[in-house]
């Protein structure tokens, strides 16, 4: 950061100019640094951001004060740089092991070096909009030593540092940005960053407490360190005791749903896909997006996951966000929204980011909400549907919504559109997005059928027939015995494992029974499942991708379905093994060389982990309730 008494008129949003000369340092810090694996990294957060800490100890991703905010630790995307923060012994470790507190997102990583063991606690305060990290000695004397470097807006702005007029510690201050850290430690500056070193003696802790406010308001008051650390594992600990679920996974259950909860937005009850951006699909690919929103993709997975776990009162949360965001003219439904329902979250590539491990390019916002897909129609009146049924909102309260909104699709159900996966070529005719279509009506007609609402019954009913005929006609591939990824083609496509588990057809239907057998044989690579082959498909990208975590978990469903329950547990645990060492999954994964892919962690993957669990467990899981259409 800025040298102490030295300012930075940097804007959020540097000049071309400025880009560049970005860009030129960041080649050279490249050489010198490389970012942590996937795996290797843990999340901490307060529901209304989360930030990514690696194996040793260094926090390189952070937006504040929003999930969607520019980063002020960014070198997760780029060269220490671009922002960072390190504490960790000054000699070699001999190990290094992780855990979360039990039933917490508290995070301890516990060093050990030739001088002895420390441990680091990481997490975020609740309502504090701060970061507190807690060195405890824990054997022999261990040196360490603090590396800070804040840049603001995406670690593009240098603040201006000051020290704090009382005790120790140090504000940092760029435009509407300001954070304060009180250190138990003096700080020092050292080229553009604050540093300081300490002896970690048994029992012994020193502590740091960042805290983030505008800078334009009255400085924000700084936490007690040891009075939030017991109170976070007091308001965690009370809430992940909540859960309903005590079958056979119950671990990998249970530290799913706080991943869930920790990508919440707690204002709005929304839930993020990811804390992250531009977490490549490929090593040195450009399959990067921005995850850090809401997509309607995840709203039926969502509520079922959470009502079955016993979470009803963040199941309603989500359902309302859903309504509120939706509201509107339904020709402007969007694939997903901001966390409180924004809109506008336009697409553009940050050029003085160098990208994960140099994957480039790093994106800001997602072009996808501009896209037709009507697959997201379905989605949003299966939910509503089960929230009504489950008695999480009275029959009549999204009624006029739902209605509306169904008969918007009755005039566009027949386009081409872009699919579940968001493609960027070509629109087709998608057999999913059909299928989609066909539960939008399937519900609608449900929903009025059962709950005595106003509809045009007996045209939906002959519409959904319609679809569904359609679908079976020109979406199944005689020649190969599969549903294929749309109409009259021979690709094979992942997300036709939904079939059954939506209630289009039964999974021994059959053409799902040949289906899931083609998928199996085509799209398994070591073992897991893909979403369809690149190379195959016009998807309007360059480059390949790992394998699709969720869709391995859907074949898993399918399995459990059929009535194969020994293959499929066999396929789950095998996936509950590609957890990294603190039960966190990303989007994707590379089987052969054993590394995570994809933004990170990714709430649909744990959706889905949830899910398959509660199917192997449980007569009436998700995957039996949705496909019998909530009944």
């Amino acid at each position: 950061m800025a040298a102490e008494g030295s300012g930075n008129r940097r804007r959020a949003r540097p000049s071309a100019e400025q880009a560049a000369a970005y860009a030129e340092r960041a080649v050279t810090q490249t050489a010198l640094f490389q970012a942590s694996a996937i795996e290797d990294y843990a999340i901490i957060g307060d529901c209304r951001t989360a930030a990514l800490v690696s194996r040793t100890g260094s926090i390189d991703w952070l937006c504040w004060p929003r999930f969607d905010s520019p980063a002020c630790f960014a070198a997760l995307l780029g060269t220490p740089q671009n922002g960072y923060w390190r504490i960790a012994p000054v000699e070699p470790t001999t190990r290094i092991t992780r855990r979360y507190l039990p039933g917490t997102m508290i995070l301890e990583t516990l060093f050990e070096t030739a001088s002895g063991s420390v441990a680091l606690i990481d997490f975020m305060a609740i309502e504090r909009n701060s970061v507190i990290r807690i060195v405890e000695g824990r054997s022999g004397s261990v040196p360490m030593a603090l590396d800070l470097s804040l840049r603001f807006a995406y670690g593009s702005a240098e603040p201006w540092v000051t020290r704090l007029n009382h005790g120790s510690g140090i504000r940092a201050i760029a435009g509407p940005d300001l954070v304060l850290l009180k250190s138990d430690v003096k700080l020092h500056g050292r080229a553009l960053t604050s540093v300081a070193q300490f002896t970690a003696e048994p029992g012994a802790r020193t502590r740091f407490c960042m805290v983030y406010g505008p800078s334009y308001e009255p400085d924000p008051k700084l936490p007690d360190a040891d009075a939030e650390l017991a109170d976070a594992e007091a308001v965690w600990t009370a809430w992940s005791s909540r859960g309903s679920y005590r079958g056979t996974y119950r671990e990998a259950v249970q530290r799913s749903l706080m991943t869930l909860k920790v990508l919440s937005y707690h204002p709005t009850g929304g839930i993020v896909a990811a804390p992250t951006t531009s977490l490549p699909e490929r090593f040195g690919g450009a399959r990067n997006w921005d995850y850090r929103y809401c997509w309607l993709r995840d709203a039926t997975f969502t509520l079922l996951a959470l009502i079955h776990c016993g979470y009803r009162e963040e199941a309603q949360a989500w359902g309302a966000w859903l309504r509120r965001s939706v509201a509107g003219s339904p020709d402007q439904l969007q694939t997903l929204y901001g966390i409180r329902g924004e809109r506008w979250v336009q697409e553009w590539e940050v050029p003085w980011l160098s990208g994960y491990q140099g994957a480039k390019p790093v994106r800001i916002g997602n072009a996808a909400s501009t896209q037709l897909q009507l697959d997201v129609y379905g989605e949003l009146m299966d939910a509503l549907f089960h929230e009504t049924n489950q008695g999480l909102a009275p029959p009549a309260k999204s009624w006029d919504l739902a209605r509306t909104l169904v008969l918007h699709l009755e005039r566009i159900w027949d386009q081409p559109d872009e699919s579940i996966w968001e493609v960027r070529g070509e629109a087709r005719q998608f057999t999913f997005s059909k299928v989609m279509a066909w539960v939008a009506f399937d519900r609608a007609v449900r929903a009025a059928e059962t709950f005595n609402l106003p509809a045009p019954l007996d045209r939906w009913r002959a519409l959904r027939d319609r679809i569904h005929a359609l679908v079976c006609e020109e979406g199944f591939n005689k020649g190969l015995g599969s549903f294929t990824q749309f109409f009259g083609g021979d690709v094979l496509d992942a997300s036709l494992l939904l079939m059954p588990l939506v209630g289009f057809l039964p999974a021994d239907d059959p053409r799902m029974v040949s289906t899931v057998a083609a998928i199996g044989r085509d799209l398994m690579h070591n073992g897991l499942i893909r979403r369809y082959h690149t190379s195959e498909a016009d998807d309007g990208l360059t480059g390949d991708e790992g394998v699709f975590l969720a869709c391995s978990f859907w074949y898993v469903d399918n399995l459990c379905l059929q009535g194969r329950t020994d293959e499929a547990r066999a396929m789950f645990e095998r996936l509950l093994g590609l957890c990294n060492d603190v039960g966190l999954l990303s989007e994707e994964y590379d089987p052969i060389a054993r590394r995570q892919l994809g933004n990170f962690p990714q709430a649909f993957s744990h959706l889905a982990l949830i899910n398959s669990a509660l199917n192997l467990d449980t007569a009436m899981g998700p995957g039996t309730l949705r496909s019998q259409g909530g009944d």
